[in-house]
């Protein structure tokens, strides 16, 4: 009995030893580069450093966020491909890079295979904006203004393929109107150009519109979820505002070179931001955006990204958006 308590308290403490060495573990990578394609400002970009911050803390390596805008997210997105798969330099992109493959002929890189993915960061409406110089209050007011002087109006986008320019083409789809399309490099100069009145609409999404409309710089017209923001109650959805069925949610995710899946340091990855979007600060933060956190990691991320291209690959063609 004294020989098996002896063996068992070194098995104990071989085990507890064990766990401490995992625990302890360093991440493979000296620093993490996070790359956002888009400008500095926007949604996409906004999110990043939040989790940047909290996964730099968590993994104990220094964190940056690199904006490298162009080509709606492709010249990101490549900077990610073509990395080595050591987990130092990872993507954070939103829905357009699950467009990007059905909307020009040629990527440089596979989306499907050149990328791991990670984590989905997190969910969000889009809402339609107007500036206040625009002569419509309702959602039935600028259907109607866009009807009596076809193509006068214009809405802008973070560029080809975004989630915001199909938001945009949908609507026009769905109330039969002619709004032409005027691109921009991210979300930040189209708001920029919003709020100067250089174009009279945009879709965009929740952390970007929220702190210009409580200012009262935008009109919100309108969120394109089924089901009223919580950040906005009062604003009714693009459905509840005669636009039946209409849906246009924006999503945001993190990857990483493929050839780093499926082992380490993916595992580490998906476990250190699956903690930190269950955490009360990021959770606090992500509310105060009116953003949802994400609940898909790792492979069950990956089916719904192969889901997604499939939807919006569907949407694309049936708004003939010209390919690229």
């Amino acid at each position: 009995m004294k020989v098996f308590g002896i063996a068992l308290g070194c098995a104990l403490g071989f085990t507890a030893s064990l766990a401490s060495v995992v625990a302890a573990e360093k991440y493979p990578a000296a620093m993490i580069r996070i790359i956002v394609p888009f400008p500095a400002g926007g949604t996409t970009d906004i999110l990043a450093r939040h989790v940047a911050q909290a996964l730099g803390d968590k993994l104990k390596v220094n964190t940056i966020v690199e904006n490298r805008p162009g080509a709606s997210g492709i010249v990101g997105s490549e900077a990610v491909a073509k990395a080595a798969p050591d987990g130092g330099t990872l993507l954070v992109a939103a829905t357009h890079h699950v467009i990007n493959p059905t909307l020009y002929r040629k990527l440089p890189y596979d989306t499907r295979k050149d990328f791991a993915p990670v984590a989905l960061l997190a969910t969000v409406p889009n809402a339609l904006v107007v500036h206040p110089g625009v002569p419509a209050k309702t959602v039935a007011d600028l259907i109607a203004l866009a009807k009596k002087d076809p193509g006068k109006l214009s809405f802008g986008s973070t560029g080809v393929g975004g989630a915001n320019h199909l938001a945009g083409e949908m609507f026009k789809l769905a109330t039969g109107t002619d709004i032409l399309h005027v691109p921009y490099r991210g979300a930040a100069p189209a708001m920029n150009d919003l709020l100067g009145g250089h174009i009279p609409m945009m879709f965009d999404s929740l952390p970007t519109v929220l702190p210009v409309a409580s200012n009262g710089d935008l009109r919100v017209l309108g969120v394109t979820s089924l089901a009223r923001a919580k950040s906005l109650p009062d604003v009714p959805t693009l459905d509840e505002a005669g636009v039946k069925g209409f849906e246009a949610m924006a999503w945001f995710g993190m990857y990483m070179s493929a050839g780093s899946a499926p082992g380490e340091p993916r595992q580490q990855l998906v476990a250190a931001v699956q903690e930190i979007l269950a955490s009360d600060a990021i959770k606090d933060a992500f509310s105060k955006l009116g953003v949802e956190p994400g609940t898909l990691f790792g492979d069950k991320f990956g089916g719904y990204v192969e889901s997604e291209i499939n939807k919006w690959g569907g949407v694309v063609k049936s708004a003939q958006v010209p390919l690229q």
